[in-house]
C-alpha cells in the first residue's frame, strides 16, 4: 500500500474551504429554507428552491472529470440533487455520499451578535442555521474528489445524493430512491455526512443510531376551564393524570421500564461505548450547557454514553393547552396535549414500540379521563455490521494523519431516519457514518456552528477512505 500525500491533501482542502466553500456556505446560511414539517408554505415561498439552486450551481462548476449534476423534482415533493462522478478507476468499488440541505426552524436564544440566518465566522467557527446540520455535506463530498483528482490519486465511481426533507423524517427520499434506483446502483460504501462527533480532536464514526417514536398525548377532564377554587379537589388535575400516565412508561429516576422498548446491547456496542468513555471522560458531561449547579443524570461517563446511545429515553418536547404565566387565570385546566419523543434502542422495532406506548397510555385511564394517543412519526434505529479491515484501517490512517489521534467508534443518540432504509436497500454496502455535530455545536438549537478546522480534516479523511477503497478491487456492481 503506497503512502498517500495526506498533508498535501489537507493543505489543498484548507485553501478550497477558505477561498470558495466558506463564502458559499455563508450565502446558504442566509436562506431560511426550513424543512417542510416546519414551513408549510415551503413550495410557495421559494426558499427550498433558492438553496437547491445555490448547491446546484456550486456543484456544477467543480473541476471533477466527467461530473454530471442533475436536478430531480416531483409535484409536491422537495427537490433532490444527484451528482454522478465516473471515477478515475471506473471498475473500482462504488461509493454513495449523502447529505441534506433543509434546515431546522430558527428558534430563539441566539447570542446578540449571532442569528440563524446571519452567517458569522469567529474563533474558527461558522455560525448559522444549517452550518453543521447539514449544509457542509455537499461541499465536503465534492471537495474530497477534487482533492484526489488534483493529486492524481485514483478513486472509484460515486454518486452524491443531497435531499431536502431530512429534518422532516426524509419522507420524500423513498420515492426518489425507488425512482432513481438504476442511477444509484449498488454501492459498496455509503458515506453519510449527517452525524456527530464527541470532540473536534479526532475522527469519529457512528456505529449506531437510536430510533424514535413521536406522538401527541391528549388528556381531557372537563369541557371548559372552571374556577380553581371549585375545580381543585373535585376535578382531577390533568397534570396529575399526566404524571400517572408517564409513570407507566418510566420510573422516578427517568428509566424507561416498558418492556417493548427494551433491547439487548451487543458486545461490539458495549466495547465502542467503553472506548468513547475512555476518550471523553468527564468532558462528555461538561459539554452540556448546564444552568447553575445542575448535574448530569449520572456521574459515570460510560453510563451516560450507554444511556444516550442504547437505552430508551423519554422527552416532552412541547405542550398545548396552557396559557402563558402572564395570562394565567385562577382556573382548573380542562385539557392538555403534550408532545412525546421516545428515543428507542437501535435494534428496537419502532412500530411495536408505538403500539405498546398507545396501549399502555390509553387503557384504564386514571379517573376515566379522556385520553388520546396520536403517533405522528416513527423511525427505526440503525446498528452497523462488522466493519471490514480496509475501512477501519483507512479511517485510522486519516485520523492519525489529520488529528494525530486514533479514530473513535461512536453510538449516536439521535436518529437519521433513512439509515434503516438504506441498509435494507443496499445490503452489500459498508457504511461510514460521520459528521461535525460536536460539543456545543447545537444543531437544532440557538448558536449552531460548524467547527471549521474539524470539517477540513474530516473532508481529508473522506478523501483518504475513497482512495483506499479504490485499492480493494471488489465491487457489488
Amino acid at each position: 500500500m503506497d503512502a498517500l500525500p495526506i498533508n498535501s491533501l489537507l493543505s489543498f482542502i484548507d485553501k478550497a474551504w477558505e477561498e470558495d466553500i466558506l463564502p458559499t456556505m455563508c450565502e446558504f446560511i442566509k436562506i431560511p429554507n426550513q424543512s417542510p414539517h416546519y414551513d408549510p408554505d415551503w413550495a410557495i415561498n421559494g426558499f427550498q428552491e433558492q438553496a437547491f439552486e445555490l448547491f446546484y450551481h456550486w456543484a456544477s462548476r467543480q473541476p471533477i472529470r466527467g461530473l454530471k449534476v442533475t436536478k430531480h423534482t416531483a409535484e409536491g415533493r422537495t427537490p433532490l440533487l444527484l451528482i454522478h462522478i465516473p471515477g478515475t478507476l471506473p471498475d473500482a468499488p462504488r461509493a454513495l455520499l449523502y447529505g441534506h440541505f433543509d434546515k431546522q426552524p430558527p428558534v430563539t436564544g441566539w447570542d446578540d451578535d449571532l442569528g440563524p440566518y446571519t452567517p458569522v465566522i469567529k474563533n474558527d467557527k461558522l455560525y448559522g442555521r444549517g452550518a453543521c446540520d447539514d449544509g457542509y455535506a455537499i461541499f465536503s463530498a465534492l471537495n474530497a474528489f477534487v482533492a484526489l483528482q488534483q493529486h492524481a490519486i485514483p478513486h472509484g465511481p460515486a454518486v452524491v445524493l443531497i435531499e431536502g426533507s431530512e429534518e422532516s423524517g426524509s419522507f420524500d427520499l423513498p420515492y426518489y430512491m425507488d425512482t432513481l434506483s438504476d442511477q444509484l446502483g449498488d454501492p459498496d460504501l455509503v458515506v453519510c455526512l449527517d452525524s456527530g462527533c464527541g470532540n473536534y480532536e479526532q475522527l469519529w464514526t457512528t456505529t449506531s443510531l437510536r430510533g424514535v417514536v413521536s406522538a401527541n398525548l391528549h388528556i381531557q377532564t372537563l369541557t371548559e376551564s372552571i374556577h380553581s377554587g371549585r375545580g381543585s379537589g373535585a376535578a382531577p388535575s390533568v397534570f396529575l393524570i399526566l404524571q400517572q400516565l408517564l409513570a407507566r412508561l418510566q420510573n422516578e429516576h427517568g428509566d424507561v421500564t416498558l418492556p417493548a422498548l427494551q433491547a439487548h446491547i451487543p458486545e461490539q456496542a458495549q466495547h465502542h461505548v467503553a472506548g468513547c468513555a475512555k476518550h471523553l471522560g468527564e468532558s462528555f458531561a461538561d459539554a452540556y450547557p448546564w444552568h447553575g449547579n445542575t448535574q448530569a443524570s449520572h456521574a459515570d461517563p460510560e453510563t451516560l454514553l450507554t444511556n444516550v446511545a442504547w437505552l430508551p429515553q423519554l422527552s416532552i418536547t412541547g405542550i398545548d393547552g396552557l396559557p402563558s404565566v402572564e395570562n394565567a387565570g385562577n382556573v382548573t385546566i380542562p385539557a392538555l396535549t403534550v408532545k412525546l419523543s421516545m428515543r428507542i434502542p437501535p435494534n428496537c422495532d419502532p412500530n411495536m414500540a408505538a403500539e405498546a406506548m398507545q396501549t399502555t397510555l390509553t387503557e384504564n385511564p386514571p379517573y376515566n379521563a379522556s385520553i388520546r394517543f396520536e403517533c405522528d412519526a416513527t423511525g427505526a434505529g440503525w446498528s452497523a455490521k462488522p466493519i471490514p479491515s480496509w475501512l477501519s484501517d483507512s479511517m485510522e490512517e486519516g485520523s492519525q494523519a489529520c488529528f494525530q489521534k486514533e479514530c473513535v467508534y461512536y453510538g449516536e443518540g439521535g436518529s437519521i431516519p433513512f439509515m434503516h432504509s438504506l441498509t435494507k436497500q443496499f445490503p452489500n454496502a459498508n457504511f461510514f457514518i460521520t459528521g461535525v455535530v460536536g460539543p456545543k455545536a447545537n444543531a437544532h438549537g440557538p448558536n449552531e456552528f460548524l467547527h471549521i478546522p474539524m470539517v477540513k480534516r474530516l473532508t481529508t479523511c473522506i478523501a483518504v477512505t475513497l482512495a483506499r477503497m479504490a485499492e480493494t478491487k471488489t465491487s457489488n456492481t
